[in-house]
């Protein structure tokens, strides 16, 4: 029997105890606040938390999802049914807990428990320090396996702009945003067009009295927002009132608001557990999941613009295949010659380093290429062409999108409804 060390009770750390479970392993999940559900846990809190920890959650309040319901669940365990396709993030959370419950998952969690450091041993186990938040104390395990399932919403990219020390203003980040509120007659400049920063341009113009996005999007998004709202080229400079554009532009505001993603941060990890982080690229990865040069720890998670929880499923199965000797894992040089011309097809394409593991469109090729190398059960297609779909659908109608609703059919076939 295995002894899997699990970090993480978010949606990918309970997929990978699942199927670790699954395949008789002796699970062990680590999770540092009192709950599962990572980032789908809302809190008031932003900053530190009471043991003096930075808040994990970056979930805002009345956030619905920006996915149907169809293509969240697990493969295996439909979330329950209602005719809403995109749910309240409390609906997605009730489903997890449901799924821990169903599948007896948090018997095996530790909570409240932090890891302080992941360190391999001469005999290719892996020495897990931990501590325990409640009593203060700090304990020692040994493992066979470790999946890092910590996620990558948690610690906020702040990039750097001439200026910015000379800004009189208030500068945020969308990882401490909670509701519109405090947004109440501010001027705001948000720099970033991702899910985030078009989201919440649209929330916090119903507060502010002016919203400028600020992005480098190659088309301006179709979305019609408010009349209060603008689009602008990149920040070139902040001065002390406001921001200077790349199309020679310059304007005032009283809130410089980041929504510029997260960093891929894995502080646990010993500087000889064979994974390097530059830019968000973690590497050497085997599929982007496998640590080529320790095979025995494995990333759960780490692709995005994805079909999320799906996807956690089937890392999880395919990594498992390998480190529980299901089927025999490919040597070294194959798995550094695979890892390497898939990164070479991507810097080809114009990818940058930070979009190492971005999935996107061809997201259902990655789905096909991890069930067929470990022989284990694909997902279904239907899934990566409704989230395909609704991505787009995402950015040409922003303030409707969430009003859609779809059906599947069947494995190749979605509907929608409305």
């Amino acid at each position: 029997m295995k002894k899997l060390c699990v970090i993480g009770a978010g949606a990918a750390g309970l997929a990978a105890a699942k199927n670790g479970l699954k395949l008789n392993c002796d699970v062990t999940v680590f999770e540092q606040s009192n709950a599962v559900g990572g980032t789908w846990v809302y809190t008031d809190e932003i900053g530190k938390d009471k043991y003096g920890l930075d808040v994990h959650s970056s979930m805002y309040k009345g956030l619905h999802t920006n996915l149907p319901k169809e293509i969240m669940s697990f493969p295996d365990f439909p979330i329950p049914y209602q005719e809403k396709s995109y749910i309240l993030a409390e609906d997605m959370l009730a489903y997890l807990n449901l799924y821990a419950d169903n599948f007896k998952l948090k018997e095996k969690i530790k909570f409240e428990h932090h890891v302080v450091r992941v360190r391999p041993l001469i005999d290719d186990t892996w020495e897990v320090l931990v501590r325990d938040l409640k009593i203060e104390k700090y304990l020692i395990y040994n493992f066979d396996l470790i999946f890092i399932c910590n996620g990558h919403y948690h610690t906020p990219i702040i990039p750097f702009y001439e200026g910015k020390n000379f800004f009189k203003g208030k500068i945020l980040h969308s990882h401490d945003y909670r509701c519109p509120d405090p947004f109440e007659n501010e001027t705001v400049l948000i720099i970033g067009a991702g899910p985030s920063g078009m989201d919440l341009a649209n929330e916090i113009s119903k507060k502010a009295t002016r919203v400028t996005l600020s992005h480098h999007l190659p088309e301006p998004p179709k979305t019609q927002f408010k009349t209060n709202v603008d689009l602008k080229p990149d920040v070139v400079k902040l001065t002390e009132d406001g921001a200077a554009f790349a199309d020679g532009t310059l304007n005032t505001f009283s809130v410089v608001f980041y929504c510029t993603g997260y960093k891929y941060t894995f502080p646990f990890l010993s500087f000889d557990s064979g994974i390097t982080c530059d830019d968000n690229f973690v590497r050497p990865l085997y599929k982007h999941c496998i640590n080529i040069n320790r095979p025995t720890l494995a990333f759960i998670g780490l692709p995005f613009y994805v079909c999320a929880t799906q996807m956690f499923d089937l890392q999880a199965r395919f990594c498992l295949t390998f480190m529980t000797d299901k089927k025999k894992i490919p040597s070294k040089t194959e798995m550094i010659e695979d890892s390497e011309k898939e990164m070479n097809k991507r810097w080809s394409k114009g990818f940058k380093k930070h979009q190492a593991h971005l999935m996107g469109c061809d997201q259902g090729k990655y789905y096909e290429d991890l069930s067929k190398t470990a022989e284990i059960e694909p997902l279904k297609p239907v899934i990566a062409k409704l989230h395909n779909f609704s991505s787009l659908r995402f950015l040409d109608d922003l303030t409707n999108f969430r009003q859609d609703i779809f059906r599947i059919i069947d494995d190749e076939t979605f509907i929608k409804v409305q």
